[in-house]
């Protein structure tokens, strides 16, 4: 089937061209970055963890997103979905490469990847992270290509396939929850120090990951002419719904233990967020990520305004823009926001800032490149075989 992606018009060739030039760009400055050392980044004694970390959370999010269709589809016998989930599973891929690139890019040194197989530590949270990651991957892989093929043959697909997509329904969610565990973790970090961090890691997966791939779909809908079916469309838009609010709900108890408990590690991040804290050593109030939270904040807000009505969600443009706003919303807080608040204040009260430099942002594109081009090329697969098939 890889020969289907060979096949495109001209619009198809310029987006992998596009996406190959990104692709070159990070390469070229993770060269650098190999070369020179993570002085090229802005992270620092005090920020250790920056804007790769914060991708690499995100990202896992979304990978965990296509547990939302194939449990209803495998588990549930959901037919709806039947058209949409292996769109969902090849996304999970090209979302954990993502992930894995952005821990290598991450480490300085890549051979350090390798600590973890050669020296494995069970009592490590990154050594589950790294087999449920992995596994998840291949599990996807797995299913997603046996069900495609299958379905290019004009036959059911095997019983072990749907065995196999049932046991990637706990990978997806361990995925996301260890991923939280490696916050949760560290009782140094009062920000992280919650039980409720796996809870909304979760929340905000299931929602900002269907976001992304229904406003794909809707886009392949478009330039390749693929029927999604307008019943699956709107449960999927319900599903985001109901986990957006849950994402906004569970954000909610954040604020109110720390606030009504008075606990100032807590606190102190989340002030820093919304109005900033003063540097004691400096007496300079600092404050970068503030309008970033206060805008992600808003359009959280917004976006449920706009998904919880039926009359505003069942319209095609508003549900796109909800989608968009929803999606920068858990973008802002579930990256940056998360991880750069939980270094502010330091261990003496400092305030140490922290915004990327143009060395990651460019690595970061060439990530992003790259796994939009494993999800363009297997999209482009599943899109040819569904309609050769119809």
């Amino acid at each position: 089937m890889l020969e289907k992606a060979l096949n495109g018009n001209k619009y198809y060739w310029w987006w992998i061209g596009l996406l190959l030039a990104c692709i070159a760009v990070g390469a070229y400055n993770y060269v650098l970055q190999f070369q020179h050392g993570l002085q090229l980044t802005n992270m620092s004694r005090d920020v250790s963890w920056g804007f790769y970390v914060a991708q690499l959370t995100y990202l896992v999010g979304v990978a965990a997103s296509g547990v939302m269709l194939v449990l209803p589809y495998y588990l549930h016998d959901y037919k709806k979905f039947g058209n949409l989930v292996v769109f969902g599973e090849f996304m999970a891929i090209g979302a954990i490469i993502m992930c894995l690139l952005f821990v290598i890019v991450d480490l300085g040194q890549p051979k350090r990847l390798m600590n973890v197989v050669l020296h494995p530590t069970p009592n490590s949270v990154l050594f589950w992270d790294m087999i449920v990651l992995n596994g998840y991957m291949f599990l996807n892989i797995i299913v997603g290509w046996a069900s495609l093929e299958a379905q290019k043959k004009g036959v059911p697909y095997a019983k072990w396939v749907k065995i196999l997509a049932i046991v990637s329904v706990p990978f997806a969610f361990s995925i996301h929850t260890v991923t939280a565990f490696l916050y949760a973790g560290i009782p140094a970090r009062h920000f992280w120090l919650t039980a409720i961090m796996a809870a909304r890691f979760l929340a905000s997966a299931f929602c900002a990951g269907p976001a992304i791939m229904l406003l794909l779909l809707f886009i392949v809908e478009k330039v390749a002419k693929f029927e999604l079916g307008e019943y699956a469309v709107k449960m999927l838009a319900r599903i985001i719904t109901y986990a957006m609010i849950f994402n906004v709900f569970f954000f909610g108890l954040e604020l109110f233990t720390a606030f009504y408990s008075q606990i100032p590690g807590h606190m102190h991040s989340i002030v820093y967020l919304f109005a900033g804290l003063e540097d004691p050593a400096t007496g300079q109030h600092l404050g970068v990520m503030v309008p970033y939270f206060w805008t992600a904040a808003f359009l959280a807000l917004l976006s449920l305004a706009l998904l919880i009505p039926s009359t505003t969600r069942n319209c095609k443009p508003v549900l796109i823009f909800a989608l968009l706003i929803l999606i920068a919303a858990t973008w802002i807080d579930k990256g940056m926001g998360l991880v750069v608040a939980g270094f502010i204040p330091n261990m003496f009260e400092g305030v140490t800032e922290y915004m990327p430099s143009s060395t990651e942002l460019f690595i970061s594109l060439g990530i992003y490149a790259i796994g939009a081009l494993v999800v363009t090329v297997l999209w482009k697969i599943a899109v040819s075989v569904k309609k050769a098939a119809a």
